[in-house]
């Protein structure tokens, strides 16, 4: 049995898909809203408030692992960083520790660290930190864009190859994005690793995709394996973006944009997965194949072709 939170998120629902009837999962959400999203899922579903210690003990009761998917980029009037991060972790910790989780396992995202000046990645780094002190064993995975058949990111980047000009915030900004399908495999594999020594107790992998390439270049390189005429990539300084989501910040409970998010994309990512391959026993999708698939994903789900 094993306890999935935000399991009603597009990595959620693929590792559900994935695990298969061996393995018994508790999934946790915190909206009717989100428990229909897993209405077809082979799961016991429980609407949780992520924050609340007993019903989290409760949930976690008889799992053997936790598997640790909540987090945003951006804050609203009802979800700030500290809550989604440190505050559920901490709650996460209390629950394993109470209900005699053996493992915990945390995806985090690529540039978290509690000494960034970036609010998410600084808040992110604090969750991770939790985790990396514990009693419990806990593995942290960082991870950088998903791309998965059916996801916001891939229907995304579908429209701007498609479009006859692409603009973006500081284009040449670097992207080195995973198939949402190795990150699933790299959970599952991270649930039946043998801790070799107490030092493994406690890991932290950067895990990515085979390619580090610009914004710019992987909106050409989607264009090129749909066969179409690549846009015109119009680069715009980031100064600009951080001054109209700081007006929106002001004019907007819950701004569309803000300036933590745009410092979380425009992290560069460029990281060698070697390490996190070599201990997961993975191999990574290649970036053209993972884009055949997503993209043609997208295409199908928008009646494209």
């Amino acid at each position: 049995m094993i306890l999935i939170t935000g399991a009603n998120g597009h990595l959620g629902r693929r590792l559900i898909s994935a695990l298969g009837p061996g393995v018994r999962v508790r999934a946790v959400v915190r909206s009717e809203r989100a428990a229909r999203m897993l209405a077809d899922a082979d799961a016991e579903v429980r609407i949780i408030d992520y924050l609340d210690r007993d019903a989290m003990t409760g949930a976690a009761r008889g799992c053997s692992h936790i598997i640790h998917l909540v987090g945003i980029i951006r804050e609203t009037r009802g979800s700030s960083f500290a809550h989604a991060h440190e505050g559920t972790t901490a709650v996460v910790l209390e629950a394993a520790r109470a209900a005699g989780v053996s493992r915990i396992i945390y995806l985090s995202i690529l540039g978290a660290a509690s000494a960034s000046a970036n609010a998410c990645l600084a808040s992110r780094g604090r969750a991770e930190n939790l985790l990396l002190e514990a009693g419990i064993p806990s593995l942290v995975m960082r991870i950088p864009m998903v791309l998965g058949e059916g996801d916001y990111a891939s229907g995304s980047l579908l429209r701007r190859a498609r479009s006859r000009f692409d603009f973006q915030y500081r284009a040449a900004s670097l992207e080195q994005p995973i198939y949402a399908g190795d990150v699933v495999h790299a959970m599952r594999r991270a649930m039946d690793l043998t801790w070799a020594s107490p030092e493994d107790d406690h890991l932290l992998l950067e895990l990515a995709g085979p390619e580090s390439l610009s914004r710019g270049e992987l909106t050409r390189r989607a264009a090129a394996v749909l066969g179409i005429r690549a846009p015109r990539v119009v680069s715009l300084p980031m100064a600009l973006g951080m001054i109209l989501a700081g007006l929106l910040e002001r004019l907007f409970p819950n701004p569309p944009v803000t300036r933590a998010m745009l410092g979380v994309l425009d992290h560069d990512d460029r990281i060698d997965p070697a390490p996190a391959l070599a201990r997961l026993g993975l191999v990574l999708t290649p970036l053209d194949e993972t884009l055949r698939r997503v993209l043609a994903g997208a295409s199908r789900s928008r009646g494209g072709s």
